[in-house]
């Protein structure tokens, strides 16, 4: 693959030993435990050489070098090699989270900062570039699971207003998937992540129940 004059792709630590660094993808990246990997993560529960990035024809490939603990992309555990897309999860075990991005020139100045400002529409600020979310000046860390996470994105996007439950479903699963999800699913979901942002901020209910309709966040400024 050409990349000469190409905006570079980029991994970013989150979570984890690594939180704010930052890697371009210029070759082939090995991560494990091992002081010769590119991106060496001190912890028992990585491998010595975990995963690895590289590039192919198709785009930049996710793939695990038969690790213990597992390599994650957005939360599934990798079961052969993927082709990252921007804005994905990538997990190393239990221990190191990072985002990808297709290009460097598009990395936000959230990064840079604990807190996105530009973000912020109320008490939760939400990134969705990232994944991140805050209540306050406090990150929800370990991060969300990606279908609470497109659960709050939604009604982020839509704050203030009632999102219908079949709309949610139907974002969070897609339409094919969709139509096996049980409604008991759905309210296992919401109770989930209303218990994470509970762990943060317990004085305040984000995600209203509107019987009959659906759901709509309350993200009150202070």
């Amino acid at each position: 693959m050409d990349r000469a004059g190409a905006e570079l792709p980029v991994l970013i630590g989150q979570t984890g030993p690594l939180n704010g660094e930052r890697w371009q993808i210029e070759r082939e990246l090995i991560m494990g435990r091992d002081a010769s990997c590119d991106i060496v993560i001190s912890d028992r529960q990585v491998s010595r050489f975990h995963a690895r990035i590289s590039f192919t024809e198709d785009g930049v490939m996710l793939e695990d070098l038969g690790s213990k603990n597992g390599t994650f992309q957005n939360g599934k555990r990798l079961e052969e090699p993927v082709i990252l897309s921007d804005g994905d999860q990538v997990q190393i075990a239990l221990v190191q989270h990072f985002v990808f991005l297709s290009s460097d020139a598009t990395v936000p100045l959230e990064f840079e900062t604990p807190l996105p400002k530009s973000a912020a529409r109320g008490r939760l600020s939400l990134d969705t570039r990232s994944r991140r979310v805050w209540l306050g000046t406090i990150e929800i860390v370990p991060p969300l699971s990606v279908p609470q996470f497109r659960l709050l994105q939604i009604l982020y996007e839509q704050q203030g207003e009632v999102v219908e439950r079949q709309d949610l479903i139907d974002y969070i699963w897609g339409q094919e998937e969709a139509v096996g999800v049980s409604e008991q699913a759905f309210d296992a979901l919401v109770r989930r992540l209303r218990d994470r942002l509970a762990l943060i901020d317990p004085s305040h209910v984000f995600i209203i129940t509107v019987r009959g309709h659906g759901l709509r966040l309350d993200n009150p400024k202070s």
